[in-house]
């Protein structure tokens, strides 16, 4: 199959679809790989470390789209690319639909079938090729409140670990899946005074277990998330609803309670985030205030350690995408960890809870591709 890696376009992105050590995988297997001058920029790795890889260097997007039968990617399309998309084409990449209608159109107006990393399952009922980057999203979720925190960037000017004698931070982690449950663990490792909050007891034994008392737990009823978030100097938003909208779990009317100079991370903001008052930031321009508190909500935030982030991607999507180039459409008919990864199907909608939440018409798979 015709394997294409275009570059990726959205502000301070720097990570690559394939790498050069997962091309030699694809080229091995026998498919021939195509990629957009300079994709590997922001990994370090040059046009001729491609070429030694086996790949083939075009010198636009364009061409890439044009000849190429799946595309792997990292973010989702944007318009300029969604434009280039083609029906009989298949699109491998993060698409966090639920929030995004006008990206939706786009796909489905292409005709293109569109596989969503954040949808793929497992054997264990997990996200395997979401895991990954919600790792790296978690870790970083507590770097970037620290810098947040500080007071030249508006916060209250308090260091997270305290120092003997003064009170450390109070952190809040609302979710305690991979994303909350890798933020308490940089928070606990710094010091912080650290609770997270989950509606799933089994998953709160597993992590009153995981961290031995350094940190604490608490059931999520309304009550809980309001007492530790007007008490928390840094507020990590970590729920996931796969494929989904996320639920607002802080309303505008709560941050007048929170403490000024305080700080909301919302990791969950490709999926529409799940504070009422976030909106997607970059990297270039990553918080902005409400009611004297700081939003941190970039949506693409393991783009800032691409290196470390593009080898954790690829290790967990290279069997996908060789399935993918292996047999074509018919991986995701016979694999269904792939099929729950599908999205858009030939200008259908094919994963119900992005239909709900885009309020446009759903098609299961077994109608779409019959």
């Amino acid at each position: 199959m015709k394997v294409g890696v275009p570059k990726e376009i959205k502000t301070h992105e720097y990570r690559v679809g394939l790498t050069p050590g997962a091309v030699r995988e694809y080229v091995a297997a026998g498919h021939s790989v195509a990629v957009e001058t300079n994709a590997g920029a922001g990994i370090g790795a040059t046009d001729e470390t491609y070429r030694k890889a086996g790949a083939t260097i075009l010198g636009s997007a364009r061409e890439v789209f044009g000849s190429s039968e799946l595309i792997v990617k990292v973010k989702e399309p944007q318009p300029s690319e969604w434009t280039q998309l083609r029906e009989n084409q298949i699109l491998f990449t993060y698409l966090h639909l639920a929030p995004d209608p006008e990206q939706a159109k786009g796909l489905l107006k292409s005709g293109c079938t569109a596989i969503a990393y954040e949808t793929v399952t497992d054997a264990y009922g997990g996200l395997p090729l979401l895991a990954p980057m919600s790792e790296v999203a978690g870790r970083l979720s507590i770097e970037a409140a620290g810098a947040a925190l500080k007071r030249y960037a508006g916060g209250r000017g308090l260091l997270i670990g305290g120092v003997p004698g003064v009170q450390a931070a109070r952190i809040v982690v609302i979710g305690g899946g991979v994303v909350g449950t890798h933020a308490a663990r940089m928070a606990v490792g710094l010091g912080a005074e650290v609770t997270i909050l989950d509606r799933s007891i089994p998953r709160l034994r597993e992590l009153d277990e995981l961290f031995e008392g350094r940190a604490r737990t608490r059931f999520s009823a309304i009550d809980a998330v309001e007492e530790e978030v007007f008490a928390a100097d840094v507020v990590i938003g970590a729920v996931l609803v796969p494929g989904a909208s996320a639920p607002k779990l802080v309303s505008r009317s709560m941050l007048s309670s929170m403490r000024k100079g305080s700080v909301i991370v919302d990791v969950a903001i490709d999926q529409g985030g799940c504070f009422e008052t976030s909106r997607p930031t970059t990297h270039a321009d990553p918080t902005y205030e409400v009611d004297g508190v700081i939003h941190y909500c970039v949506a693409n935030m393991p783009g800032a350690v691409p290196l470390t982030s593009s080898q954790a991607l690829n290790n967990a999507t290279l069997p996908f995408g060789l399935a993918l180039a292996n047999k074509g459409f018919a991986a995701v008919l016979e694999n269904q960890h792939l099929r729950a990864g599908l999205n858009v199907y030939r200008g259908r909608l094919t994963y119900k809870a992005a239909a709900e939440s885009l309020g446009l018409p759903y098609s299961p798979i077994d109608q779409a591709a019959a």
